[in-house]
């Protein structure tokens, strides 16, 4: 039960920071970070949580964002990247760096819980 309400906590203190402050791109790590301090749970689990969490939360905005302009920027940044034009593993890709960013700052919370 620990680990579905990390991952729903996680998404939604995520989205919320994302929607009321001006803070960079990688602020979403203090939120992943704050809820695997305060959810204790193993560290693999702790990440994979982290993981999850932003994994889905931002490929799902990119997928929304992606169909509101009918693919025409992601498909332009898939054929300048490596990745044959495609815009699904442009929003793939897009989901593991942040969902890769959220997993080691859980992680780090959960090992500065252990101390």
């Amino acid at each position: 039960m620990k680990f579905i309400t990390s991952i729903i906590l996680t998404a939604l203190l995520t989205y919320a920071i994302g929607l009321f402050t001006s803070l960079p791109w990688w602020s979403f790590a203090m939120a992943a970070l704050v809820v695997a301090m305060a959810i204790h749970q193993k560290p693999f689990k702790s990440f994979l949580s982290g993981f999850i969490a932003l994994f889905l939360l931002w490929s799902i905005l990119a997928l929304m964002i992606d169909l509101s302009n009918e693919h025409i920027l992601s498909k332009k940044v898939a054929q300048i990247l490596p990745l044959g034009g495609s815009s699904i593993v442009l929003i793939i890709v897009t989901g593991v760096i942040g969902g890769l960013v959220a997993g080691f700052a859980a992680l780090t919370g959960s090992y500065l819980r252990k101390k």
